[in-house]
């Protein structure tokens, strides 16, 4: 396993991080503690969750992903671990947190902040994101910027300092955004290096074969702003796994919960997926290890999230860590690119 810097940070991430959103619902607490200790067996350090989790939310299940975590973690070293979770955005469907109008002023995230601790039993959380924006932005499969749907929104400068006095209290190391835009990204680091406050160090946001928008600006925002990417959805939902175009009744997320995932029905996006498993057949590849090692090829890729539900699925998408792409293999994925540019932004 190989470790890397996460922006200006000390925080030196696995290139493969662990995913929790099915912790507490696709998984069991016992299935889930299993998982986790698989992953720090094959060389995992970071683990990814949210106050959110697990997916799809519901208020009987919310925040058991962290309580799960939290109950494995006190038998761990924690000081070997980085840990990250996420304060929810505003205008959430889920009203038992605060209302749909859930704004990211201090209170939120002051509250947020402290039930993930408490749910994680730990005094500090390494990397802490703002989950969306409180700001109106397209998200989830949404593409096109609507000005009419503008709302107001806590001045970026205000929850900066809000994170500053958490980080001074040791409560958080380090700041993250997630699902965030290049305007976002350059205004939060803009502000921060004017008013002295914490920097970004990190964004988390989807990045895989059939959602690449990523390169198109946020690569160049990035690179200039020194922030690391955690690539999320590397394997779109279980798709680029092949396992939905088998002829067998696959499970996961989408055959178990109808309508998640909206960003993986568009035009185009069946077609990409075929293309790329004839592509992985072609080479004799797995098509998993072939999604997941063009994404951690990627420069601007820190460390990419893999959500397994299964041991056999962990060991499996581990087992790409050994898999580096040929030159060939990289032409023929910018080919299909060329025909199916994007279908699941």
């Amino acid at each position: 396993m190989k470790y890397n810097r996460l922006g200006t940070s000390d925080l030196m991430v696995s290139e493969l991080g662990l995913g929790t959103m099915t912790y507490g619902e696709q998984n069991t607490a016992t299935e889930s503690r299993a998982l986790l200790d698989e992953a720090i067996a094959q060389g995992i350090n970071f683990i990814d969750t949210a106050e959110l989790y697990p997916m799809p939310a519901r208020v009987e299940t919310h925040g058991d992903s962290e309580t799960i975590i939290g109950d494995w973690l006190t038998q761990q070293k924690r000081d070997q671990l980085i840990i990250s979770t996420k304060v929810m955005g505003p205008n959430a469907p889920f009203t038992w947190l605060e209302g749909t109008e859930r704004r990211l002023d201090r209170a939120t995230i002051v509250q947020a902040v402290d039930g993930s601790l408490q749910r994680l039993q730990t005094d500090y959380i390494d990397l802490y994101y703002i989950h969306w924006p409180d700001r109106y932005v397209p998200l989830f499969g949404q593409t096109d910027y609507d000005p009419s749907q503008v709302r107001p929104t806590v001045a970026i400068a205000e929850q900066l300092l809000v994170f500053a006095d958490l980080i001074t209290a040791g409560k958080i190391r380090y700041l993250g955004l997630s699902n965030e835009t290049p305007w976002g990204i350059n205004e939060f680091c803009r502000l921060a290096q004017q008013l002295d406050l914490p920097q970004v160090v990190s964004l988390q946001n989807a990045y895989n074969l059939t959602n690449r928008v990523f390169e198109t600006h946020l690569a160049e925002t990035c690179y200039h702003q020194n922030v690391g990417l955690i690539a999320y959805c590397p394997l779109a939902f279980g798709y680029l796994t092949g396992k939905y175009q088998r002829g067998i009744k696959a499970t996961g997320r989408i055959t178990q919960f109808p309508g998640f995932g909206q960003r993986y029905t568009k035009t185009n996006f069946l077609g990409a997926i075929q293309a790329y498993g004839e592509l992985a057949a072609q080479y004799q590849l797995n098509a998993a290890q072939m999604a997941l090692a063009f994404v951690r090829s990627r420069w601007f890729v820190s460390s990419t999230l893999i959500g397994a539900t299964r041991l056999e699925q962990l060991t499996a998408n581990c087992g790409s860590l050994e898999l580096d792409l040929s030159p060939e293999v990289l032409a023929a994925i910018e080919t299909v690119h060329q025909r199916f540019p994007n279908p699941a932004p």
